[in-house]
C-alpha cells in the first residue's frame, strides 16, 4: 500500500525512529526495578523474572494479531493502542503490591503493549508508506532507533529511581509512554486502493495461505528463530559467562553496552546494504560471520580485550538481520499484509529467544559451563546461513515506479 500524496519523508522516519527508541528503552528498563521492588515487598527474584519472561513470550504470540490489526486499520492506530497499554501496564506495575497483579500488568498487559507499539509494526508501516528506494535505509534506522532508546531511556530510568524512588520512576515512565501517541501521528496510511475485477484485493487468509505454502517463508521464519537464540542467550547469559571467566563485573556490563552501541552501526549499515545487495546474500553473510566470530571467541583466551572486542563485533551483527528479513518478506509476499506476515516471522524470533535464554540456563546448571551452549550457537549460525541459500530474492532494488502494482502483489519485477 503506497501513499498517493507527497510526504515529508524525514519527519515520517524521524517520528518512527523515536517511537521505536521510546518503546524499546522503556521495556529494557524493567530489569532496573527487580532489586528495589523485591526488596520492598519480599518477592522472590524468580517471581519478578517470570513476569518479564511471560512478557517476552506474549510479545511473540501477540505480534501476528497486532500485525493483522495494523494491516487492516493502519500502524498508527495500533501504536496508539500500544502506547495506552504501555502507560496502563507501567502504572499497574507501580501500584502492584503482590506478584499476581504485578504479573498481570508486567507480563500480560505489557506483552501485548510491546507487540502493538513494537518494532515489527513500526517497520511494516514504514515499508508500506515509503517509496521502494527508501525502505531499506528506513528499516535500518528504525532498528537502530531501538538501540538508541536502550542507551538513552535506560540511564534516564536509572536516574529517575535514584532521584524519585522506584515508584516515582515508574510513574514518570508511564507518562513518557504516552509521548508515543503524538509521535505516531505521521504514520497515517493512505486509503487502500479499490480492488478491480482484474486485480482483486488479496485477503489476509489468502496471504497467510500463500506464505504458508512457500518454503521461502519458513526459511525466513527458522532463520529468525536462530537470531532470537543468539540475541537472548547473549543478553541473558553473557554477563554470567564473563563472571565465570573471573573478569570484573564492569566487563559484563560493558559487553552488553557495547553490543547495543555497535548495533546502531550494524543496523544502519544493514539498511544501506539491503538497498544495494541481494538481501538473501546479506543474511547468509551475517549468519556465517556470527559462526566464525563465536568459534574464534570460544577458542581465544577470555580476557577483557577479547570479551569487549567480541561484543563490539557481535553488536554489528546483532539486529542487522532485521532490514533484509523485512525486505524479503515484502518482496516475496507484498506489503498489503506485511505486518501480519512479519509478525509471524517475528514470533519465530521470540520462540528462539525463549529457547536461547532457557536452554542456556539448563546447560549451565547441568554442566557448570557455557561451552556446550557456545557450540550450539555456532551450529545454529551455520544452519541459518545454509537455510537462507534457497530463499527467493528478486535482486537489486529497481528505481521507484510511478504506480504501485496493487495491494498484496509483489512490487518488484522478478524473483530469483
Amino acid at each position: 500500500m503506497e501513499t498517493s500524496a507527497p510526504r515529508n519523508w524525514t519527519l515520517l522516519i524521524t517520528c518512527a525512529v523515536l517511537v521505536a527508541a521510546l518503546a524499546m528503552g522503556l521495556r529494557q528498563s524493567f530489569g532496573l526495578f527487580l532489586a528495589p521492588m523485591t526488596a520492598e515487598y519480599g518477592w522472590p527474584a524468580s517471581g519478578f523474572a517470570l513476569a518479564i519472561a511471560l512478557q517476552v513470550l506474549l510479545n511473540g504470540i501477540a505480534q501476528p494479531f497486532c500485525g493483522q490489526i495494523a494491516d487492516r486499520l493502519g500502524g498508527r492506530v495500533v501504536i496508539w493502542g500500544g502506547a495506552v497499554l504501555y502507560a496502563l501496564g507501567i502504572l499497574g506495575m507501580a501500584l502492584s503490591e503482590d506478584l499476581g497483579p504485578f504479573t498481570a500488568f508486567a507480563g500480560v498487559m505489557m506483552g501485548v503493549a510491546v507487540s502493538a507499539a513494537g518494532m515489527p509494526v513500526i517497520v511494516a508501516s514504514l515499508t508500506r508508506l515509503l517509496p521502494e528506494e527508501k525502505r531499506g535505509r528506513a528499516v535500518g534506522l528504525g532498528t537502530a532507533g531501538s538501540s538508541f532508546g536502550q542507551f538513552l531511556v535506560v540511564p534516564l530510568s536509572g536516574a529517575g529511581i535514584a532521584a524519585f524512588g522506584w515508584q516515582g520512576a515508574l510513574y514518570a515512565m508511564a507518562a513518557a509512554a504516552l509521548l508515543m501517541v503524538p509521535l505516531a501521528l505521521p504514520l497515517r496510511e493512505a486509503a487502500k486502493p479499490r480492488a478491480t475485477s482484474a486485480q482483486p484485493e488479496q485477503t489476509a487468509t489468502e496471504a497467510l495461505r500463500d506464505a504458508g505454502r512457500s518454503p521461502t517463508f519458513w526459511y525466513l521464519f527458522f532463520g529468525f528463530f536462530v537470531c532470537g537464540v543468539h540475541v537472548s542467550f547473549l543478553s541473558v547469559h553473557l554477563p554470567g559467562f564473563v563472571a565465570t571467566c573471573h573478569l570484573p563485573l564492569w566487563v559484563g556490563v560493558g559487553a552488553i553496552s557495547l553490543i547495543g552501541l555497535f548495533n546502531v552501526v550494524g543496523s544502519l549499515a544493514s539498511g544501506e546494504l539491503a538497498q544495494r545487495w541481494k538481501r538473501r546474500e546479506l543474511l547468509i553473510c551475517i549468519y556465517a560471520a556470527r559462526a566464525v566470530l563465536m568459534t574464534v571467541f570460544l577458542l581465544l583466551p577470555k580476557t577483557t580485550t577479547t570479551v569487549l572486542g567480541f561484543s563490539a563485533i557481535m553488536g554489528v551483527l546483532w539486529l542487522s538481520t532485521v532490514p533484509p528479513t523485512v525486505g524479503l518478506v515484502a518482496r516475496n509476499f507484498g506489503t498489503r499484509w506485511l505486518a501480519t506476515l512479519f509478525g509471524i516471522v517475528f514470533l519465530g524470533h521470540q520462540l528462539g529467544g525463549f529457547t536461547g535464554a532457557f536452554l542456556g540456563g539448563i546447560v549451565f546448571d547441568r554442566t557448570g559451563s557455557y561451552d556446550l551452549m557456545w557450540v550450539f550457537g555456532i551450529l545454529m549460525a551455520v544452519f541459518a546461513a545454509l537455510i537462507h541459500i534457497p530463499v527467493k530474492d528478486g535482486g537489486a532494488v529497481p528505481p521507484r515506479r510511478a504506480a504501485h502494482p496493487g495491494p498484496g502483489l509483489d512490487p518488484l519485477p522478478g524473483r530469483a
